[in-house]
């Protein structure tokens, strides 16, 4: 090629500028669109004998992991000769859809110095001017998905797109130069180390409530806590109670209308009763909510319908505003000598709601439960009395706003970095002059 030539190719060029820069990179060049073989390669080694206990997995949600970690046992085939073999800082593009990416994960390996990955993978290496952590921020960032979506093969099956590495390698990336790559993968490093603290403290408190749940509850054949506050230790053992003490069933029915679709509840195994329209973007009520079951401050809800952990359905207290809630469900109130949000928290472990419903319910071929809203209080559970009660779900309600507050900080950061990397990386819609 001539100088004339490679001087016209320069200036046919495109660059594109990040809404925002640190303040040494201000005056800088935008960054330069290329297509991406221009400063990457397929990565292509096959494996060879003694490879094949390394096998790797790409998961969109945790990365590239060791199948024998991730999954407790290696999945992989018996033709490990066949699977590619990369390292440290190696990329893998799977093209199937996922929940995270409708065209597929690209992911770093950065746990581990190297090993296999299956044929159906898609692997490249950076060119060595070119810093892996800015690469693997960009991939997450989502501006490479408009390159992606150009590739879709319309006759793909399963969700794969059968799109090949020489392919992939020919779209298009906007990339600046290593000191401003290595500056964003700093920033947005330091980010992701803060947040992976405030998640581990977020698991420490749940792991402290659970603990603190088994020790305040009876265990399985003692009528007696592990763990009592002192102004209860000499109140002798606690009473086996029918449920129908405890509660009563509320038939208030919404025949007045005074609430409307906006007001209809959902029963969430997570966030308990919540406005429907908060949890699901949307009210499902039905075309008259006449019917409706009233559910007044702290009525307590039981909802027919199988979760994964829970397969005879939940039971949750209303901490929120008073709404209504669909026919399918069950609606109680507290007796005098029962305090709700004891009952909420006493239901909120799996094995006390599982080992309380799964004689009391039956499942119909549908998988519904045949179960009408009186028999639910049969059964009989273990509670201390109203004041141990009280000072139980107190207990447990401060832990839970520590937990609350701790996962909105959480939640906050994760907001901040979504934001920061919309900043930092130029849309691919905007294209300098």
């Amino acid at each position: 090629m001539n100088n004339k030539s490679h001087a016209m190719k320069e200036a046919a060029q495109y660059t594109r500028t990040p809404k925002v820069r640190f303040p040494e990179f201000r005056d800088a060049e935008g960054w330069k669109e290329t297509e991406l073989l221009t400063i990457a390669f397929p990565v292509s080694e096959r494996a060879i004998n003694g490879d094949g206990d390394k096998v790797l997995s790409l998961s969109g949600e945790h990365g590239i992991v060791l199948q024998s970690d991730y999954f407790g046992k290696k999945i992989a085939g018996d033709n490990a000769e066949r699977y590619i073999k990369i390292v440290r800082n190696d990329f893998v593009y799977n093209d199937r859809t996922t929940k995270q990416s409708i065209y597929g994960t690209i992911k770093r390996l950065s746990k581990y110095e190297g090993g296999i990955v299956s044929p159906i993978y898609k692997c490249f290496r950076f060119n060595s001017e070119e810093n892996p952590a800015f690469w693997e921020w960009y991939f997450e960032s989502g501006v490479h998905e408009s390159e992606l979506g150009s590739l879709v093969n319309e006759g793909a099956r399963a969700g794969r797109f059968n799109i090949s590495i020489d392919k992939f390698l020919s779209t298009k990336v906007a990339h600046p130069n290593l000191p401003e790559q290595q500056k964003i993968a700093e920033c947005l490093s330091s980010l992701d180390e803060l947040m992976n603290a405030h998640s581990q403290k977020l698991d420490a408190l749940k792991a402290h409530k659970k603990g603190v749940m088994q020790q305040l509850f009876p265990r399985e054949g003692e009528t007696f806590p592990r763990l009592r506050f002192p102004e209860f230790r000499d109140e002798g053992d606690w009473e086996r109670r029918k449920l129908s003490d405890l509660l009563f069933e509320a038939k208030q029915r919404n025949r007045q209308l005074k609430y409307g679709p906006s007001d209809v509840l959902s029963v969430s195994g997570e966030y308990g009763c919540v406005n429907q329209i908060d949890l699901l973007g949307r009210s499902y009520a039905g075309v008259s909510v006449k019917d409706y079951h009233i559910v007044e401050t702290e009525d307590i809800v039981y909802t027919k319908s199988p979760l994964k952990r829970n397969p005879y359905g939940i039971i949750k207290v209303n901490k929120g505003k008073p709404g209504i809630v669909s026919t399918l469900y069950a609606v109680y109130r507290a007796t005098e000598i029962c305090h709700p949000d004891y009952l909420d928290h006493y239901f909120s472990r799996d094995y006390h709601l599982n080992r309380y419903l799964q004689p009391i319910v039956r499942k119909g071929a549908k998988n519904d439960m045949k179960v009408n809203n009186a028999a639910v209080l049969g059964g009989e559970i273990l509670a201390p009395k109203l004041r141990e009660q009280q000072k139980i779900a107190q207990c447990l309600t401060s832990l839970d706003e520590v937990i609350h507050a701790q996962s909105q900080r959480l939640n906050a950061l994760k907001d901040l970095k979504k934001g920061q990397m919309q900043q930092l990386f130029p849309s691919p819609d905007e294209v300098d002059a």
